[in-house]
Formats: structure tokens, C-alpha cells, sequence
């Protein structure tokens, strides 16, 4: 298949009125000057910790002005052992701005292991959400034949939609996506014709659609059965990891396109279009690969990426460390994108008010394998090693790589967790299972461009009344830039 799609011209909206008291902001500049966050919804994890306890939503109290800032305040408990929530999403969003009716009230958890969906109800007490329903495992097994949940995305009809890596034996052929409707009743498999053969993806993970220009593009992480057992580079060259986009129509859901990334793209994870939905321009952050790649719609350019290349390091398992770019965002104005190197350790801020060239505008090392006192060390051309100097905050280690990350809404502040998937936590950062994870905050210069760490902001959770735990995704209750689509 070709490597462009056709330039398709954006539609009028279609969609339930225009009344502005919908969830959510009319534009995405509009919510860059909503109100500072004081509340996070983070996800943590007992699952594959050895601990025989139910995985949480946690409740953090991120305001300056409060006497609890900086602490979790409220734990909700999933009623069920062996979970492993991951992603998040909500009910509704700014794609449901202009519909009256529609209200953000439950944030949805896919639980990647167990495949259970559960809906939080946020609206009751946002300080102290509570279990709504969930989505039985079994029921969606049986209907539709997917499992192992991962991306939620609400949709302006009010359905959501949930991308599945695979089937219930960890297959990845029987990966694809699951509609729900508005009271998290199943649907079906698919959207529309989502069900016609040859039209399901390759391997499941993201996605994101941008409805002006009819398209939805989604990632391939690889087979539940190779991923959920840790990671091996033998499992890569087997044939068990993704390296391809799948471009579909929106909203009818044909497979247009494959796009094949090659080794410049090997294990696509999160994807993002810009947030102005009259563009066509957006990036996916390849793990293994270490690469930021734009994709674009345009008749005669290819694919261009910006390479992060590898880290020839010694004393680890192979003579070269990619940095692992597991998560990134883009800014609300989209002059800025922010992604995490999970091994390396560090964050990074791009400017890219021009999208084909994004610019290094602020670096932080923030953990990591390559910081000082741990045994890999990077190799220079000349052989001579180093490592890098990582901070502690109020007297604690940072533990870990920089994995998911959460960008307030005006672009000032960058909150970041360090727990990926408990097997590969477990693998790569064994030290998490025992002193769990932590949220630190980064400030940004949303100016010149720059990130600096706040001294005075750490969350640990390897001081849980539990037990260390796993933090891994995070959310605001009124949305956020990796949340909220418009339209």
C-alpha cells in the first residue's frame, strides 16, 4: 500500500446541535484557560507485585493551596484480584461539547489482563469516586470475541470505543475494537462495518480520529501471548510486535491504508493528531525504535521522523539501549510535544510550531538505567562511559524511568508516573516491586521552551497502606490533552 492518504475536506459537524453546555470546551485554546487542576485519578497497580491485592484508582490532591496537597487522599478498590489496570478514559468528552445532554461523569478503566471495563462514577464526589458498573469479561468474549482492553475514546454519538489487542488466548489475531453504548452495554465488535474480513488490524494498542478529515489511525503494540510473559527480542524478530498504522475511514471504519514503518517504526505505541481538528498532521512514538514519526496527509511526501538513536552502553543485556519512548502528548496550542524515554530516563520538550522539524527545546533526567551508582553506563565513541546525575525530591531516589505522563491544561506543568506493565517492571526496574512507584511534577517554560523539576511535589506510593504500588496513567477530572477530542 502507499505511504499517503488523500486530502479529504472537512464536513459540517452533523452531530447533536451546537448548545455550548456539553462536557468539556469548544476549542482546545478555550480549555487551555480553564481552570488549574487540584484533583489527578491516577491508576495503581498490585497485579504481577506478589501482593494479593485488588489494583485502585487513587485520588491525588495536586492543589498548592490545600492541606493535603500532594498526598493521596482517596483509594477505591477494584472488587476483583489480578486486573492490571492500565489505560483510562471518559464517558464523554469535548468531542460531546456541543450536545446538552451528555455529561462526563464515569471514567472508564480497561483492566489489560483481566479484560473486566469498569465505570467510575467521578460526579457524586469527585474527591472520593465510586464503582459504577463494569463490563464482565466473559460477556465481551463471548459477543464479540476480543480481550485485553487498552484505549478508551468517547465518541460525539455518546458511545465509546475501546481498542482490544487480541482474543481471550492472548492471540493477536483476534485483535480490534469494542463499541459500547452510552450505559456501557455491548454493541457490537467494530463500528458500522468495522466487521467486513480483512479490515481488522494487524496488532492492537492506540488509536485516535480526527472526524473533519474522516480518519482514524491506530498503533500496534503485539500479541498479548509474547508481551504479558516480559519482553524478548526474540519475540521481535518472530514476528509477535507490530511495526504498522492501520488508517481508517470515520466513521464507516474501512481499512484504507497499512502504513509499514519498517525499523524505523518498530512497536508503535501512543498516538496523537494535533488538537486543531482542521489539521491533518499528527505523531506516534515508536518504543523500540526510539523514533517520533509524523504522519500527514499529503499526495507526494513520505513518511519523516525524528531518530533518537540508541545508547551503546555495557553491563546490560545487549550492547545497545533504546530509549523506549512508551508515552507523549502534544500541548493544547500544539506548539509543544512531550515524550518519555522509559530506559533512558529522561523527559523531553519539542517545539513544533513547524511540524516538520521539530526543535529540542527543554531535556530532564529524571531516572532511568543510565543514572549515577547504577551499573549501566553509557559508552562514548572514544570508550570512555558516563552517566547521568539524577535528583532526588525531598530527600527521596527517583526510581525507575519517566513512563506516563499528564500535562496540566495551560501547558505549565507536566506530572509524570514510572510504572509501564508490571511484567516488564518487574523485568527492567525490579526495584518498583519492592519500593513502588512515584508522581513527580515538572515545570515548563511555555515561553523559550525548557523543563525544570519542582522540588517541593512527590507523590511516593511505595508508601501505601497496602504496599508499595504501581502508578501508572493519569487523569483530571474536567479532561486533558491525551483525553479530549474535538470535532
Amino acid at each position: 500500500m502507499a505511504t499517503e492518504t488523500k486530502v479529504i475536506a472537512p464536513v459540517g459537524s452533523g452531530e447533536k446541535g451546537c448548545c455550548k453546555s456539553g462536557p468539556g470546551y469548544a476549542t482546545p485554546l478555550a480549555a487551555m484557560s480553564g481552570p488549574r487542576e487540584k484533583l489527578i485519578y491516577v491508576i495503581a497497580v498490585y497485579t504481577g507485585t506478589g501482593r494479593e491485592k485488588p489494583d485502585y484508582l487513587a485520588t491525588v490532591d495536586v492543589d498548592p493551596s490545600s492541606a493535603t496537597y500532594c498526598s493521596v487522599i482517596h483509594r477505591l478498590p477494584m472488587p476483583f484480584l489480578g486486573d492490571e489496570l492500565h489505560h483510562s478514559g471518559w464517558n464523554s468528552c469535548s468531542s460531546c461539547h456541543g450536545d446538552a445532554s451528555a455529561d462526563r461523569r464515569y471514567l472508564v478503566l480497561p483492566s489489560f489482563i483481566s479484560g473486566r471495563i469498569y465505570a467510575i462514577d467521578t460526579k457524586a464526589d469527585p474527591r472520593a469516586p465510586s464503582l459504577y458498573k463494569y463490563v464482565d469479561p466473559k460477556e465481551i468474549a463471548e459477543k464479540t470475541g476480543l480481550a485485553f482492553p487498552h484505549t478508551t475514546h468517547c465518541l460525539a454519538s455518546g458511545e465509546i470505543l475501546v481498542s482490544c489487542l487480541g482474543d481471550k488466548d492472548g492471540n493477536a489475531q483476534g485483535s480490534g475494537f469494542l463499541l459500547l453504548d452510552s450505559d456501557f452495554n455491548i454493541k457490537n465488535r467494530g463500528f458500522l462495518r468495522w466487521e467486513k474480513p480483512g479490515h481488522s488490524p494487524l496488532f492492537g494498542y492506540d488509536f485516535w480520529y480526527q472526524p473533519r478529515h474522516k480518519t482514524m489511525i491506530s498503533t500496534s503494540l503485539g500479541a498479548p501471548k509474547a508481551f504479558s510473559k516480559g519482553f524478548d527480542l526474540q519475540d521481535v524478530a518472530d514476528g509477535f510486535y507490530g511495526s504498522h498504522l492501520h488508517v481508517y475511514s470515520w466513521p464507516g471504519g474501512e481499512m484504507k491504508q497499512l502504513i509499514d514503518l519498517g525499523d524505523t517504526g518498530l512497536i508503535p505505541l501512543e498516538i496523537r493528531f494535533l488538537h486543531d481538528p482542521s489539521k491533518d498532521i499528527g505523531y506516534v512514538g515508536s518504543a523500540l525504535s526510539s523514533n517520533m514519526i509524523r504522519f500527514f496527509k499529503n499526495s507526494d511526501e513520505t513518511w519523516s521522523h525524528e531518530a533518537i538513536k540508541p545508547i551503546k552502553v555495557e553491563n546490560w543485556v545487549l550492547p545497545e539501549m533504546p530509549g523506549l519512548i512508551t508515552d507523549f502528548l502534544i500541548s493544547l496550542d500544539d506548539r509543544f510535544f512531550y515524550f518519555v524515554n522509559w530506559l533512558h530516563g529522561d523527559i523531553r520538550q519539542y517545539n513544533i510550531e513547524d511540524p516538520k522539524n521539530p526543535v529540542l527545546t527543554g531535556q530532564i533526567w529524571v531516572g532511568g538505567l543510565l543514572q549515577k551508582g547504577g551499573p549501566v553506563k553509557a559508552v562514548r565513541e572514544d570508550g570512555g562511559t558516563y552517566q547521568f546525575d539524577v535528583p532526588q525530591i525531598k530527600g527521596k531516589s527517583l526510581r525507575g524511568g519517566p513512563q506516563m505522563i499528564q500535562l496540566s491544561l495551560d501547558g505549565k506543568r507536566l506530572y509524570a508516573t514510572n510504572s509501564l506493565y508490571s511484567v516488564w517492571d518487574r523485568q527492567f526496574y525490579p526495584e518498583l516491586m519492592d519500593k513502588g512507584s512515584h508522581i513527580i511534577q515538572i515545570d515548563v517554560d511555555t515561553e523559550k521552551g525548557g523543563l525544570s523539576i519542582n522540588p517541593d511535589f512527590f507523590v511516593d506510593f511505595g508508601e501505601e497502606p497496602d504496599g508499595p504500588a504501581l502508578a501508572h496513567e493519569m487523569r483530571y477530572p474536567g479532561g486533558d490533552c491525551t483525553s479530549d477530542i474535538w470535532i
